[in-house]
């Protein structure tokens, strides 16, 4: 709507685009900025829910019984994750089946180092699962740790990035009351020209977005084919 009104009131094309593409992209690029500790905060509350999980475990309780019963004290950043988990296995699905949607639920490669360690547990149902899930959670621990100084470090750009991006909107908002300043754009050659610097800025700013986003780890339960694994092999699953 406010690409349009622009483009009838200016009768400027590209104009109208850019109106458009801001509406949409500085939100979505204002929350690429600050979003550095989301992935922090599900590796913590994924942490605090495995170590849980493994203290109920040692307990003699059941797996299917407890990972159910985890969904009543999940961490905020994983509930959803985990009460669906608990409502698949009460519908009951296979454990395995489960576990699997619930990696793809997580799409995080901790995530897959924790259901991996869960389905050989349901496969070979034996005592070490609340062992294994205790040493895991105190890796994730560690890697809590080192995530939290990464994100530390790349605060500073971020909140560059977030500076540079307002500064942007703000002096095109400035450019575009003047409008002797703008005239020259008014043309058709103007207007390519217009979309070319315009063009070059949002470049600029997907880039520095590109160089303050920490690229994702690569995930082990998903085939080549892109689609989720229907076995697991424990040779497969990485040592931390």
């Amino acid at each position: 709507m406010a690409a349009a009104t622009v483009w009838l009131a200016s009768g400027w094309p590209v104009g109208g685009v850019l109106v458009g593409l801001a509406v949409i992209g500085v939100p979505w690029l204002l929350a690429q900025f600050s979003a550095g500790n989301a992935a922090v905060e599900r590796l913590e509350a994924l942490q605090e829910w495995v170590r849980r999980t493994s203290d109920v475990l040692a307990a003699g309780g059941g797996l299917e019984q407890t990972l159910i019963r985890s969904a009543r004290t999940a961490p905020g950043p994983i509930q959803a994750e985990v009460v669906t988990l608990g409502a698949r296995l009460q519908a009951r699905w296979p454990t395995s089946r489960a576990l699997l949607a619930f990696a793809d639920d997580l799409d995080d490669a901790a995530g897959d180092l924790v259901v991996g360690a869960l389905l050989l547990g349901a496969e070979l149902r034996g005592p070490g699962l609340a062992r294994v899930l205790t040493e895991l959670a105190g890796s994730l621990t560690e890697e809590v740790t080192m995530r939290r100084k990464v994100e530390a470090d790349r605060a500073k750009p971020r909140a560059n990035a977030r500076w540079l991006l307002l500064i942007t909107v703000a002096a095109a908002g400035l450019a575009a009351l003047n409008g002797d300043y703008l005239a020259p754009y008014g043309t058709g050659l103007g207007q390519l020209v217009l979309a070319v610097i315009c063009a070059l800025i949002v470049g600029c700013l997907l880039w520095m977005r590109r160089l303050t986003v920490a690229a994702p780890s690569a995930r082990f339960l998903v085939d080549r084919d892109g689609g989720r694994r229907t076995e697991l092999d424990p040779d497969e699953v990485p040592a931390r």
